[in-house]
């Protein structure tokens, strides 16, 4: 039996995959950090599934919470058969922030949080504050991982409290590609520096019809 969650957010119990409606999502995992340097999701581990059951994964990020100031949000993958969680990434980053004081606001693209054919550690949010109020949250799409035809297309969005002397509201829009046919199970999530202090990570597939 699986439990599926609607899109009205309603959850349901089905008995079958066949029963899932198009469009629902339906959890596969929840990883908790508690001083984590990393968070892997690995196909076939531990009740991961990253494969052709699903076109479309999500990973939900629920109150990132650093342990070191001033750091980046990031994730990279590995192709099948793969290692070392550095698949070659061009990618693309803008955001929009707010400071708590007013002083200033803008919208504008992230020059030095693109890769063009990198295979560094994407990142996903800004430079997070570790104030005990302070985190990070959001999500991460991935499309068609298990395709052995195209490239592996992924799109986030986060929303975070960043470091400095007046705090800053910021939403970062970030997207991008492996640029592999390979197929890619294995998923890794990290600060640029530091540990993940606290938060949650949630892994989904989005049933097709």
């Amino acid at each position: 039996m699986a439990l599926v969650k609607y899109n009205n957010n309603s959850i349901n119990a089905v008995t079958s995959a066949a029963s899932i409606p198009s469009g629902a999502l339906v959890p596969i995992k929840t990883l908790t950090a508690s001083s984590s340097s990393t968070l892997s999701f690995v196909d076939g581990s531990d009740g991961v599934t990253l494969d052709a059951t699903y076109p479309i994964y999500m990973f939900k990020f629920i109150n990132i919470h650093p342990a070191t100031d001033d750091k980046a949000f990031t994730f990279q993958a590995n192709a099948s058969g793969g290692s070392g969680y550095n698949e070659t990434i061009t990618s693309t980053q803008f955001q929009a922030y707010h400071r708590e004081d007013g002083a200033s606001s803008a919208l504008g693209y992230n020059t030095g949080q693109d890769q063009a054919q990198g295979t560094g550690f994407q990142s996903m949010s800004g430079l997070l504050s570790n104030d005990n109020d302070a985190s990070a949250s959001g999500e991460l799409f991935i499309y068609n991982p298990s395709s052995t035809t195209f490239v592996k297309h992924f799109m986030s969005k986060f929303q975070d409290m960043e470091a400095g002397t007046s705090k800053v509201s910021v939403q970062l829009y970030t997207a991008g590609y492996f640029n592999t046919t390979n197929a890619i199970d294995e998923f890794q999530f990290k600060m640029s520096s530091g540990n993940i202090d606290s938060g949650t990570i949630k892994l989904y597939g989005i049933k097709d019809s």
